[in-house]
C-alpha cells in the first residue's frame, strides 16, 4: 500500500487528484499540500521520520507550475537526499517532460487527469518500489454507448476534457452538459445550473444540489449560453437571469441573492444587468 501526498496550488485540481488517489485500493494513504512551502514541509517530517515512520511518504503527484517554488526545483531539492519519495509529475504542459525523466520521475501525467492514466502511474510507483500489483487496481468503468445504432458521435471541442468535464464525450442533448468526476460521466441540465464561477481555465457550475468542475473558460459558457439566459455580471461569475432572487444596491456597490449566495456585480456590468432584470420581470 502506498503512502502518497499530492501537490497542486490550484485547489479544485488537487480536490480531484486526492479523489482519484483515495478511491484507488493500492493508496493508504492520501494527503495534499497547496503550494511548495507547505509539501517541503511535509515532506521533510517524511524524511525525519524515516520509511517506516508514520509520516513517511512513497510518492509525491507534484503539479510543476506553481507561485514561488516549481515543482521541478522541489525534485531537485529532493534528489540530494538519501532516500527521498518517488515523483510523478502531474501537469498541464508537455514541455517539462525531459526535465521530469532527468530527474528520475516515475512518470509524466497530463492534465486533464484519467482515472485510468493515473492508475497506471501508481502501477509504475509500486513497480519502482519492488512491490507487486497483486492489489487490484480501481475499476473504471467503460465510457456510456453513444445512443442509437449510428456511429459515435464527434465530440464537442467547446467540452475538453478536465477533472469534472467530459473526457471525449460530448454533450447528450443541447440542454445537458457532460461532467466527469473520478471516472463517471454524469449529464447536468443547464436549466439547473444558477451560476459558473471562473477557477482559471476552468468553471465551476453550481447547481441547487452541489457543482461540477468543467475545463470550459467563463468566456465560451458566456457566448454558448447567452440564448439560454446566462449574463455575465463579473469577471468571475456568469449568472442566469432566472435564478436572480434580490438585486441590492449598497453605498455605491451592487450584488445580487442567487439561492444563498452573494455575488458581487461589477460597475462595467451593473446597468445592463438592472435594464435586463427589468426587461426579464415585465416578460
Amino acid at each position: 500500500m502506498l503512502r502518497v501526498l499530492a501537490v497542486d496550488d490550484e485547489k479544485p485540481l488537487l480536490e480531484e487528484l486526492l479523489y482519484l488517489l483515495r478511491s484507488d485500493p493500492r493508496i493508504s494513504s492520501a494527503e495534499g499540500a497547496g503550494d511548495a512551502t507547505e509539501a517541503l514541509r511535509r515532506i521533510t517530517r517524511a524524511l525525519e521520520s524515516g520509511p517506516e515512520g508514520c509520516d513517511a511518504i512513497d510518492v509525491v503527484f507534484l503539479d510543476i507550475q506553481m507561485a514561488g517554488l516549481t515543482g521541478l526545483d522541489i525534485a531537485r531539492l529532493l534528489a540530494g537526499f538519501a532516500r527521498p519519495p518517488l515523483i510523478v509529475f502531474v501537469t498541464a504542459h508537455e514541455g517539462f517532460a525531459v526535465q521530469a525523466f532527468d530527474l528520475k520521475a516515475v512518470d509524466y501525467v497530463l492534465k486533464p487527469v484519467r482515472p485510468e492514466r493515473l492508475a497506471e502511474a501508481v502501477r509504475r510507483a509500486r513497480e519502482a518500489l519492488g512491490r507487486s500489483d497483486s492489489v487490484p487496481a480501481p475499476h473504471l468503468p467503460d465510457p456510456p454507448a453513444p445512443p442509437g445504432p449510428g456511429p459515435r458521435r464527434t465530440p464537442d471541442p467547446l467540452t475538453p476534457a478536465g477533472p469534472e468535464t467530459a473526457s471525449a464525450l460530448p454533450d447528450r442533448t443541447p440542454d445537458q452538459i457532460a461532467v466527469e468526476l473520478g471516472g463517471v460521466t454524469r449529464f447536468v441540465a443547464i436549466a439547473d445550473i444558477a451560476y459558473v464561477e471562473a477557477q482559471g481555465d476552468y468553471a465551476r457550475l453550481h447547481t441547487d444540489e452541489g457543482s461540477h468542475l468543467v475545463r470550459i473558460p467563463l468566456s465560451t459558457l458566456e457566448e454558448r449560453w447567452a440564448a439560454r439566459g446566462f449574463v455575465r455580471i463579473h469577471r468571475r461569475h456568469l449568472v442566469a437571469l432566472g435564478r436572480i432572487d434580490e438585486l441590492r444596491l449598497d453605498a455605491g456597490t451592487t450584488s445580487v441573492r442567487v439561492g444563498a449566495a452573494e455575488l458581487q456585480v461589477s460597475r462595467r456590468h451593473a446597468r445592463e444587468l438592472r435594464d435586463l432584470l427589468m426587461r426579464h420581470a415585465t416578460g
